[in-house]
């Protein structure tokens, strides 16, 4: 079973950017994220009391956990739907976010001791090379300034979370971490409504159906398949696994929005599934 979580993940996770769009249509960008993740924790901390899981851990657990759903679900998420909502370009922002497993595997090493071979390298820089032209970028519009920010904050946070969230596994239980994150999460951005917004939700169909999404399938499948393997395996070959997001992406769009599907898409899908398997196939002994 677990054998089939990093498919399971990028189906997921990719899936978020369809649904992310009409949420943001449909709802203030930091009241959207305090709104899901507030019905996220109190989803973990459910299964957690009735799985008999430890709940009330000591303080440097605790806000170990919540300073890493800060990372994830705050600024990195906060960051990525506030550009989206004052006009960054979605390319952009995907390009951008998508440079996080080249940080990650840069910093993996010194960190964590994780060698990072020639092979791996040949990967990344395929995985990369894909996505940029599945992306087919137009720098032809006017970037905000305040989006490419948010932006590269997002970036920072998610890198930082990863690895962040390496050195903790194993401190506390899985949905317990889980909750504490999303509780992080939530109250990070209610603070940023208080500063930066005007906080709206209009519960229109389409914001519905997109939250439970964003909420079921995306929070509590596919965050949970990220921690887990960022528990059990290397750092480096995880994040990998997120250069097939731009591409699958642009697969679902195609397939659910009927979005266009050039030759250039499918030939960067090529590369960038190329790019993974070889950086994050497992040497074989002897």
């Amino acid at each position: 079973m677990t054998k089939s979580f990093p498919l399971l993940f990028i189906l997921l996770w990719s899936s978020a950017f369809i649904s992310g769009k009409e949420i943001v249509n449909n709802a203030s960008p930091f009241t959207a994220l305090a709104f899901r993740f507030s019905i996220v924790a109190v989803g973990f901390f459910i299964y957690s009391y009735f799985k008999r899981e430890k709940i009330i851990n000591n303080f440097k657990n605790t806000s170990e956990s919540i300073s890493t759903g800060i990372l994830f679900h705050g600024i990195y998420l906060g960051g990525c739907w506030y550009a989206f909502s004052i006009g960054m370009p979605a390319a952009v922002v995907a390009l951008i976010v998508t440079l996080q497993p080249i940080l990650t595997n840069i910093l993996s090493g010194p960190l964590f001791g994780e060698k990072i071979s020639w092979t791996q390298w040949v990967g990344i820089i395929l995985g990369f090379s894909g996505s940029v032209i599945v992306l087919g970028l137009d720098f032809g519009n006017e970037i905000p300034k305040l989006g490419l920010f948010a932006t590269l904050a997002a970036l920072i946070a998610i890198t930082a979370g990863t690895l962040w969230q390496k050195k903790l596994s194993g401190n506390i239980s899985l949905s317990v971490n889980n909750a504490y994150q999303a509780l992080g999460g939530c109250l990070f951005n209610c603070i940023l409504i208080l500063i930066f917004e005007e906080a709206y939700i209009n519960f229109t169909t389409s914001f519905i159906l997109g939250m439970s999404h964003q909420i079921i399938l995306v929070s509590f499948g596919a965050f949970t398949i990220l921690m887990f393997l960022i528990k059990k395996g290397s750092v480096s070959k995880t994040t990998t696994l997120f250069f097939l997001v731009p591409p699958t992406s642009a697969l679902m769009a195609w397939f659910f929005l009927d979005e266009q599907l050039t030759s250039f898409d499918i030939l960067g899908f090529f590369i960038t599934t190329l790019g993974v398997y070889i950086a994050t196939r497992e040497k074989k002994n002897g």
